[in-house]
Formats: structure tokens, sequence, C-alpha cells
């Protein structure tokens, strides 16, 4: 059951960034804008995000194996919306995309609930490292996955497969669609499940809430800062539904997700911490593969496989941190994974046009051990540190702190590359004038904007640093140091 919980969310994990290499692609066949194209990750990310703090009701309220049986089936629907839309239907395909995003939304909170469930508390820092491999190689490898099926055809047994990027949904639903079917029969209900009442102001409030204050932050990169109607009003029009949201959840005896877990220190910093690993990790991770092609030149499959080794990397290291953490919990893994993080990331602010790739290879490769270390010690510790039976609902909270964090950087990111360029460029004259003068000013001021983004990256790092030497020393159980001695009831009469 664990090896069938892991391949599923790994399919559907695969799914958040593979369209990245694709956009090119998907621009040409459906004929549509840049902008219209990103929309396939903008509204995957603010489907995805919308459906985390719904997660912690649908693991409390219904049984693990049908909840995942369903979830499967919603992503092969996505699955095969988006692999048979016409090229005429752009909504089509972005509706697949959607329906995607529930699926994810649903299985990757819900797997790390019900490892909790499986296994005991001393065990989870060598179990979620291997989940680890999951929650983010998953990610990482998507964009080199994707270029590879765009640029290359292959036979697999008896059927060929052309190069197109609807076979980046065709594999994964042929791997998704087994697991389905094994689901039915060898899934077992492993979290355990009550009685709890919908409260539909709450799903309103947080639908909308997260919806709009998430949709307000993809615009940032089309729109800017000072858009009024599509960023300024959604941003904080979301945060006071959201504010209304949680003190609704404060008042209720049984909240549709409990945010009374921040209360436990550790708990919060241990997702603050997340939060700012997420973020440190895609100053880098959004902006290299740009670098890459805009300014090394490469193809959009050739920058993945400059990357690949770093995410195989994070691979090895994820379950090797998370058997450490077993060992001397959370803190000193996190302080060095920050500093290594906050290291590697140094160089890349001054990176230029003859930086080998090798190099790049190199370094990306040492801040992934840096990410590996940090990620997964740091979502057991999160577990740990509240009792079991609070866990689908830390989880949720600190997966919607991580989604929202995810949301805020790619804006910042965006929007702060964007006018770094932009007041960096070359009058357009110059092109005419001197075309070769202008090319090489283009391309400074793109190593501008890079720059600023890696050190945006390098702050979090540090940032991260700081929180991490505030977390507690060794290995919580249920919210309870490991090594706290336990308390023993004796019956009268009975010898001490």
């Amino acid at each position: 059951m664990f090896l069938l919980i892991l391949v599923g969310t790994f399919g559907a994990m695969l799914m958040q960034t593979s369209l990245g290499t694709a956009i090119p692609t998907l621009m040409k066949d459906f004929n549509i804008s840049m902008s219209t194209a990103q929309q396939a990750t903008t509204w995957f990310l603010l489907a995805n995000g919308i459906m985390v703090p719904i997660s912690a009701y649908l693991a409390t309220k219904f049984p693990t194996r049908w909840l995942y049986v369903t979830a499967y089936a919603i992503l092969l629907i996505g699955m095969f919306v988006a692999y048979s839309a016409p090229t005429s239907s752009w909504w089509v395909f972005l509706a697949g995309r959607i329906l995607q995003a529930i699926a994810v939304g649903i299985t990757m909170p819900l797997m790390q609930v019900a490892l909790v469930n499986m296994f005991p508390a001393k065990q989870m820092g060598a179990i979620m490292g291997v989940a680890g491999i999951v929650i983010v190689l998953a990610p990482a490898l998507g964009p080199t996955f994707a270029g590879w099926l765009i640029t290359h055809k292959f036979n697999l047994i008896f059927w060929a497969f052309d190069a197109s990027w609807r076979t980046i949904f065709l594999i994964p639903m042929i791997v998704v669609g087994i697991v389905f079917l094994i689901s039915i029969f060898m899934m077992r209900d492993v979290v355990p499940n009550r009685p709890m009442k919908l409260d539909f102001l709450s799903v309103l409030l947080s639908v909308l809430g997260f919806g709009i204050f998430l949709w307000g932050f993809t615009n940032v990169a089309t729109d800017g800062w000072g858009k009024l109607n599509t960023v300024i009003a959604p941003i904080v029009g979301g945060l006071i539904i959201i504010l209304l949201f949680g003190l609704r959840q404060l008042k209720m005896a049984d909240p549709f997700l409990d945010i009374r877990v921040f209360k436990i220190k550790q708990f919060t910093l241990v997702t603050l911490a997340l939060a700012l690993s997420t973020m440190a990790m895609m100053g880098v991770e959004m902006m290299l593969p740009l670098y890459l092609q805009a300014v090394h030149g490469l193809s959009a499959f050739n920058s993945g496989l400059v990357l690949l080794p770093g995410s195989l990397m994070m691979a090895v290291v994820a379950p090797l941190a998370g058997g450490v953490y077993d060992r001397i919990g959370a803190k000193r893994l996190a302080i060095v994974g920050f500093l290594v993080l906050a290291l590697g990331t140094v160089p890349f602010m001054f990176f230029t046009v003859s930086t080998p790739d090798h190099f790049v290879t190199l370094l990306y490769g040492l801040r992934m051990i840096g990410v590996g270390m940090v990620m997964m010690p740091l979502t057991t510790s999160a577990m740990n540190s509240v009792p079991v039976h609070e866990v689908a609902q830390a989880t949720a909270s600190s997966n919607t702190a991580r989604q929202v964090a995810s949301s805020v950087v790619v804006a910042l990111l965006s929007s702060v590359a964007q006018n770094v360029i932009t007041n960096h460029l070359p009058a357009t004259s110059l092109k005419q004038t001197n075309p070769l003068q202008y090319a090489d000013k283009t391309i400074s001021a793109m190593l501008q904007g890079y720059h600023a983004s890696f050190a945006i990256g390098f702050v979090f790092a540090v940032i991260g640093v700081g929180v991490a030497f505030c977390l507690s020393r060794g290995k919580l159980l249920a919210g309870v140091p490991a090594t706290a001695p336990v308390k023993v009831k004796t019956v009268k009469g009975e010898a001490n």
C-alpha cells in the first residue's frame, strides 16, 4: 500500500510542473499568446491552492480507500480531457488542468496524513524521506520529462508515441490508471474517521478567500503590482475574506480547518521554515531555466538536462536526511541545510554569459542537497509536533501556508525580474544603428534581472538559517520530546 500511494502521488504531482517547457508548443498549436498559455500553470496552482484547506475535512470525514480512488478517478478524467482537448478550444484544455489540480490537492496532503497513521512516529523521518522523493522530485523532473516527450518519438511495447504535448498526459495516465484499478482492491482505510458536519459558510469563505487571493498574485506577472481590478483588489479582498474565515474557525467547536495548531510554537516555526525553504528554492528554480535558454541559448530539453543531476541528488539526500532526523531531530539538519542553500546561491548572483553549463549543474546540485536536508525533516517535524489526531488539520494548514508562499514568491520574482530587465533594456533605436551592441545590452539587462531573483532567493535562505536556530532541539513524537520521561500509573497495592 505504501508503494501504491507513492506511485499514485508521483503521477499526480508530475502534472504540477510538466507544462513549463511545453508553453511554446501550446502557443503554436492553440494559437494563443504567452500570457494565455501560462494559464495552464497558474490556474492549476489556483485550483490546487483552493483544494488544500479542504483536504483536512475530506481526510477526517471520508474513508482513505475511497478518497484515494475518487482522487485518482478525477485525475484520470482531468488527464484525458487535457489529452483529447481540441486545439480550437483552449477552455477544454484548462478544464482538464483544473480537474488535475483538484486531484493533486487531495492526494498530496492525504499521503502525509496516511503515512503518519501507517507507521510509528519514531520511523517517520525515514518514511517521509522516501516520500520526499515524490513530493519534491516529481515537480523537479516535470520540465525535463515534458521536454523529452515533446521532442522525441519512441515505442513502448506495441505502442508508438509521437513527439507531442499530448504524450505528457498519456504516459502518466497509463500509470495512474493502473494504480486506480489496484487501489480499488488493495487500498486500506488507515486514517481514523469521525462524523464531521460540513460548515458551508467556512467552505465558501475558504474557496473565495484563498481563490481570490491567489488569483490576484497570479496576475502580477502580466499586469504588474499597480493594477487595481486584477491585482490590488483581489489580494486585499482575499486577505479580508481569509481573516473572516480564520475568525470563524476560532469560534467553532469543530472547525472546518483547525488553525489552533499554530498555537504550537514548534509547528508554527517549522511551517515558517518550510515556507522560507520553498521561497528560497524557487528564487533559483524559476529563473534558472530562463537564464539557460535566453542567455546560454539552450533548448527547453537541454536546459532540463542541466538541472536533472541536481534533482537526482536531492532524491538521494532526502531519504538519508530522513534517517538522520530519526536520530537527531530537525534543528541541526535545518541549520546546515539552509547554510548550504544560502552558500550555494551566492555564485548564482554573479553568473555571466560565459559561465560553463557544468558549473551551473554543480552549483544547482549543491543547492538541491541543501533543499533535501531541509524539506523532508521539516515536514516530518511539523507532523510530529502535533498530536496524531490533529495531523490532518496540521498538514492542511502547513500546506496552505506553503501554497500561499509559492504564489507570493512567484509574483515577487516575476515582477522584480521584469522591472529590472525593463529598466536596463537599451533604446529600441540602437537595434537599427548597432544590432550587436543592442544584443549585448539586452543580454546584460536579462542577467541583471536574473541576478536580482537569485539575490531574493539568497535572502530567504539566510532568513531560514535564523528561523532554524529557533527550532526545538531533538525530536518530537506527537508533540512531546522523544527523550521525555514516560509517566507510568500504578495501581494501589501494587509493588513499586
